[in-house]
């Protein structure tokens, strides 16, 4: 008898994979009898549920680990194979997470009633032991009340005594930006004041004063010497380098140089994450494939999919008087803990005079709503991280009078985390988040020192202190079925206002064609005479051109009959003509000065010029009249800016 071929780790993870949905199809069955199961039944269910998602997550982990290389013998279709028990699986966590969610809402009420019941037990036995302490208490306030204000001078003189330390750096440093101090691993610096935000005043020993970011120094021992820095050398090659990645972070998003580091990389910004991304093989897209039954892109679901409500926030102190407030927004990202793990979504805030610390989202306008205005907000990730949440920073543009000065405040920052201990999503509702001051790395930090929540005092006047605190209002919003399956058309990780995704999916299927159905050789490598593929990114950062655009398509929209609504092809070649009488003369205009983000006049006469040009697009039914007309100017340009660079735009896997 011959010996049996060895199993490759692809099938052998197929295997497991149908063994894992056989075990979830067994115990979906047993929870369809759920209204007559007893409540440790319930519990049963629900560890088995958490135990079964524990498996399909490391399912997932060895999958995506896994490579052709790695098989024994050949295997055909390998890539499609794979993708297919990556589906599988998300399917199964995606069952596992709402039978799980529905065992929890269930038992709301059951727990409700019993700790209803404990606290009404307990309520008698805490009365009769609170009269005993309450005389132990007040003998021993007193003493109490000394040693706090010792403590506290012997805090105040040992924070002087810190402010004036020498610390070491842990790793090389070079400045940002004016005002930072460039260091060197080993160098030591005496540091002169210690800021709340995490950078520094130092001076080194050239006498050079400037910011330095906290977390690449550690306090210098001067016993220690030589002998203590060669030992700790190994460890801190590891220190430097998760201080740096924090670093990076906290430059892209966190407090004042925000707005600034965030446009300095491309792999921050939305236009990067709506590019395709290259397979492991280099000659196929992971993110992008073709569905030939229904001739458009494949939906691909993803780990995490919602849309989220910006309500208000509440209690924001109030700038200084010496600046003026140019904007007032809300930051957001995907955030692991240690790193962002999307573009940065802006949306900014609006206020009233009579209410100056309350911000509000989606104000009523007349006509369409800017999509920088808008507070619904879509969310996608395929991250399998625990801690994976939403990082959000409320902050202010300013310019100072005096000087003329611009730059960029923080108001606070709260994270948001998506999946509790167990792993479970969190439930969709209305969540009123408290913001902290510094950076995401620094906790017990407050936005106002006024208002501390460790305020002391009666239970009354910790409550008053509790509704001053700093505050986001936010809702998680559930998906239904259509809401899902438009999501799924984009990609794996983005974050975006909800009033402009059918125009992202437009763009999505157009890429679809030209790179899947429409070329020629798959292997080619060459321009692609496209001009909405070439301009269609610049559209996210100029929010003016995108709305200019939305209104076009939706006067459009509404003289199109219902069979013409439901013809995918149609649609895409009407939106190409839309796009071509809109957004293309716009973007190569004269008139049309360059955007500039929180400048008032400048986004006052960016709209009045496209408002203007709409306008004629409507009386002129299409812009040919204005582009031939010699009151119309337009820069040059050449076949290279109307062209899809393939290989200089998509997105390629990091290492």
């Amino acid at each position: 008898m011959l010996p049996r071929w060895p199993r490759g780790p692809l099938p052998c993870l197929q295997h497991r994979g149908q063994e894992l949905k056989q075990q979830v199809d067994s115990l979906l069955s047993e929870s369809r009898l759920k209204g007559a199961l007893e409540a440790s039944k319930k519990r049963d269910i629900y560890q088995r549920c958490i135990q079964l998602k524990q498996a399909i997550n490391e399912n997932k982990n060895t999958l995506q680990k896994l490579k052709k290389a790695d098989e024994p013998t050949p295997v055909g279709n390998y890539h499609q194979k794979k993708e297919e028990e990556h589906s599988l699986l998300d399917k199964l966590t995606h069952q596992l997470q709402e039978l799980a969610m529905s065992i929890s809402r269930e038992n709301i009420t059951e727990i409700g009633e019993l700790t209803e019941r404990e606290e009404d037990d307990d309520s008698a036995e805490g009365d009769e032991e609170e009269d005993d302490d309450d005389e132990e208490e007040s003998k021993e306030s007193g003493g109490e009340e000394e040693e706090t204000q010792e403590e506290e001078k012997q805090g105040n003189e040992s924070h002087l005594q810190a402010t004036s330390k020498e610390y070491t750096a842990v790793g090389n440093f070079t400045a940002q930006q004016a005002g930072d101090l460039t260091f060197k691993k080993g160098e030591i610096l005496l540091i002169i004041e210690k800021k709340p935000d995490g950078w520094w005043i130092a001076k080194n020993a050239k006498g050079n004063k400037g910011l330095v970011p906290k977390t690449y120094l550690e306090p210098y021992h001067k016993e220690d010497g030589q002998e203590s820095s060669e030992e700790g050398s190994e460890e801190n090659v590891d220190v430097g380098d998760e201080t740096a990645e924090e670093l990076e972070v906290k430059q892209r998003f966190s407090l004042e140089c925000c707005a600034k580091s965030s446009l300095r990389g491309n792999q921050f910004r939305a236009s990067y994450f709506l590019q395709p991304e290259l397979a492991p093989s280099q000659l196929a897209f992971r993110d992008l494939m073709w569905d030939a039954k229904t001739g458009t892109i494949r939906s691909r679901p993803s780990h995490v999919s919602l849309i989220l409500t910006l309500w208000s926030c509440k209690m924001i102190p109030l700038p200084e008087l010496s600046i003026q407030v140019l904007s007032r927004h809300v930051r957001l990202c995907l955030f692991d803990g240690n790193k962002v793990l999307s573009n940065i979504h802006t949306v900014r805030a609006t206020w009233q005079p009579k209410k100056p610390r309350t911000w509000t989202f989606s104000p009523q306008v007349t006509g369409i709503l800017p999509c920088l205005l808008d507070g619904d907000c879509f969310l996608r990730s395929n991250s399998l991280s625990p801690d994976l949440g939403i990082l959000f920073e409320l902050g202010i543009s300013y310019i100072r009078n005096s000087t003329g000065e611009r730059g960029e405040l923080s108001c606070g920052w709260v994270f948001l985390k998506l999946f509790d201990a167990s792993g479970i999503p969190i439930p969709a509702k209305t969540y009123e988040l408290f913001l902290n001051g510094g950076t995401p790395y620094e906790k017990g930090v407050e936005v106002d020192r006024s208002v501390s929540r460790r305020a002391h005092g009666s239970v009354f006047h910790q409550m008053m202190m509790m509704r001053r605190q700093p505050q986001l209002l936010v809702k998680l919003r559930s998906l239904n079925r259509r809401s899902r399956n438009i999501l799924s058309l984009l990609p794996e990780i983005l974050i975006g206002s909800m009033c402009c995704i059918h125009l992202l999916i437009f763009y999505r299927q157009i890429l679809g064609d030209v790179l899947l159905k429409g070329r020629m050789s798959m292997q080619s490598a060459d321009f692609i005479s496209n001009p909405v593929l070439a301009t269609f990114p610049k559209l996210l950062e100029q929010p003016d051109v995108m709305d200019a655009l939305r209104s076009s398509w939706a006067e459009k929209e509404s003289t199109l009959k219902r069979s013409e609504k439901r013809d995918g092809e149609f649609l895409k070649a009407v939106f190409l003509l839309v796009y071509h009488d809109c957004v293309v003369p716009l973007l190569h205009s004269t008139f049309l000065p360059p955007f500039r983000w929180a400048e008032e006049e400048t986004e006052a006469a960016r709209w009045k010029v496209i408002a203007d040009f709409l306008k004629q697009n409507q009386e002129n039914k299409g812009a040919l009249q204005a582009l031939l007309s010699p009151d119309g100017v337009h820069e040059p340009f050449d076949i290279s800016e109307q062209t899809y660079d393939f290989l200089g735009e998509i997105r390629k896997k990091a290492a």
